[in-house]
């Protein structure tokens, strides 16, 4: 008898198991078998390219917490002149860590960094009772009088640029870059800076071999993208 009951027992698994099975399609009043399903690949994206950043210092780099921006108020300019022109003020020399020329003095939208980014040393740019944004900010300056006129469309892509990286450099936010006239009861840099827009420029790796569209009008070689407000979704 347990014999008997054992052999029913078999045979209901066995039932069981090929009810788990797949079973025949009917199509058109034949038995098709099922297709047998190809595994497709594991999804994998490209290794990120590192942002380049040309004008990382050979100096320890200092704790920089802001990045403060500045027009000369004058029609042309140079490292030299302005440098000149602060040493005349008492100063040691150049106060700002970057100078960026408009084409009168130097080449429109060209980026010159100063001693005092290469030696990763304090500002003398935005002076204010404690003197936080001397010492923990990089002056930017840009040659021209943007009360009276705009920045040239190079200079608006070089401090872009400039801004961008230097923001992924020292992880600062959009918060982290103000005028000169956040500091003071200054004019500069002028009615007609954008800072706003430049405050959100940002940098980003670009996946390499990977489509896509990218805002940018910028060299291949700093391998970033910039991305403004009006393009973020």
């Amino acid at each position: 008898m347990f014999k008997w009951f054992s052999f029913i027992g078999l045979l209901m698994v066995a039932g069981l198991l090929a009810g788990c099975l797949p079973s025949p399609v009917h199509t058109g009043g034949r038995l098709t078998p099922l297709q047998t399903l190809v595994p497709q690949p594991a999804f994998r994206s490209a290794p990120p390219v590192a942002v380049h950043n040309p004008w990382k210092p050979d100096a320890l780099p200092r704790d920089w917490r802001y990045i403060v921006l500045h027009h000369t108020a004058s029609s042309a300019g140079s490292i030299e002149s302005v440098h000149e022109a602060h040493i005349g003020r008492g100063w040691d020399g150049i106060g700002y860590h970057f100078l960026i020329g408009n084409g009168n003095g130097m080449g429109d939208g060209e980026i010159q960094p100063t001693f005092r980014w290469r030696e990763q040393i304090h500002g003398a740019h935005a002076k204010s009772p404690n003197n936080e944004y001397n010492e923990h900010g990089i002056g930017i300056c840009l040659v021209g009088n943007f009360e009276e006129t705009q920045p040239s469309a190079a200079q608006l892509s070089s401090v872009k640029r400039l801004v961008g990286v230097l923001k992924n450099e020292y992880r600062l936010t959009a918060g982290q870059v103000i005028g000169h006239r956040d500091v003071k009861a200054t004019a500069c840099p002028g009615k007609n800076f954008p800072i706003g827009e430049i405050s959100q420029t940002a940098v980003f790796s670009v996946l390499a071999g990977q489509p896509g569209n990218y805002v940018t009008g910028l060299p291949s070689e700093f391998q970033i993208v910039t991305v403004e407000r009006s393009n973020v979704r």
